[in-house]
């Protein structure tokens, strides 16, 4: 359960925490039409706190709006300012943040007209979304019966709310066959992604990950291919197949929520050793450098508060 925070920021204003509400004919609430973000901020090692790529985050959101033709009524700026506010409003030091953009109450039924498009921004304190376990040793997942979203069904670039009804069944049905996480394949067979997560292999020393066609353009993903790249680590991008899934050497998942976070099993079959391998170790322990500040390299990526 999400831990209440002091205020959540809605269309401009910080608003106590309890008292941010909508009405019943919120047009999203209705038909799924809203885009929304992921982002963390992180506890930096020097005590300061950090959102970790923040700006491209905000792009991503304005971009998924762009595409669902939803004109956020603030610029990217006061949003990017609103990001840092809120974590000093809610005295968070580390934090999770959401800003949604969703379409507000008017006319009712599938074209929203002039409704107006609504912006909140929600701060949580949330821990290692698939568990501390799992970030050490490693998860389960499940191929999907759930095929995900083809791109001329749905728009695929964009972080629409309504997409992740997808992802929710597919999660339930892994979820309730006793695993972790479900693995989706596109509407062709291949390998796309996670319920909610980016997906590496690794087979002799090569990093894998499908293409931009198959998936969301995922800012860990990206992350993780600079850090590959810049460490010499041979980085394709190209689709693979469920049975080369298996045959991997190495394997893991990245997200905002995810972070880093290997597959030690998919469908029952181990994938390497069964333990996280070194490169997903090498990566993973850049990556929590990284956003704990302690690389001087990538210092670009952290917005300090």
């Amino acid at each position: 359960m999400v831990e209440k925070a002091k205020s959540i920021w809605l269309d401009g204003k910080f608003i106590p925490w309890d008292e941010a509400r909508v009405h019943l004919l919120t047009h999203s609430l209705h038909y799924g039409l809203g885009v929304f973000e992921g982002i963390r901020a992180y506890h930096c090692r020097d005590g300061r706190t950090a959102i970790f790529r923040l700006e491209e985050h905000i792009r991503r959101l304005f971009d998924s709006a762009h595409i669902m033709q939803m004109d956020i009524p603030f610029p990217k700026e006061e949003v990017e300012a609103a990001c840092g506010e809120i974590l000093r409003v809610n005295q968070q030091k580390e934090a999770y943040l959401r800003p949604l953009a969703f379409i507000g109450e008017g006319v009712m039924g599938l074209h929203p007209q002039n409704n107006p498009v609504q912006l909140a921004i929600i701060s949580w304190v949330w821990g290692a979304y698939l568990g501390e376990e799992g970030l050490k040793n490693g998860i389960r997942g499940k191929i999907s019966s759930y095929a995900r979203h083809h791109v001329n069904v749905t728009m695929t670039k964009a972080k629409t709310t309504g997409h992740y009804v997808n992802s929710i069944m597919a999660k339930r049905e892994a979820t309730q066959l006793g695993y972790d996480e479900a693995i989706m394949l596109d509407t062709d067979g291949y390998v796309a992604e996670a319920s909610g997560e980016n997906i590496f292999i690794v087979r002799d020393g090569v990093l894998k990950t499908p293409p931009f066609t198959a998936v969301l353009s995922g800012i860990t993903r990206d992350s993780i291919l600079t850090l590959a790249k810049d460490q010499g680590i041979p980085v394709r991008e190209e689709i693979f197949s469920r049975d080369e899934l298996y045959l991997a050497d190495e394997a893991f998942l990245t997200g905002t929520a995810a972070e880093v976070t290997p597959l030690r099993e998919v469908d029952g079959r181990r994938i390497g050793t069964g333990k996280p391998g070194p490169l997903t170790q090498q990566l993973q322990a850049t990556f929590f450098a990284v956003v704990k500040g302690e690389d001087a390299r990538y210092q670009s990526w952290l917005t300090y508060i």
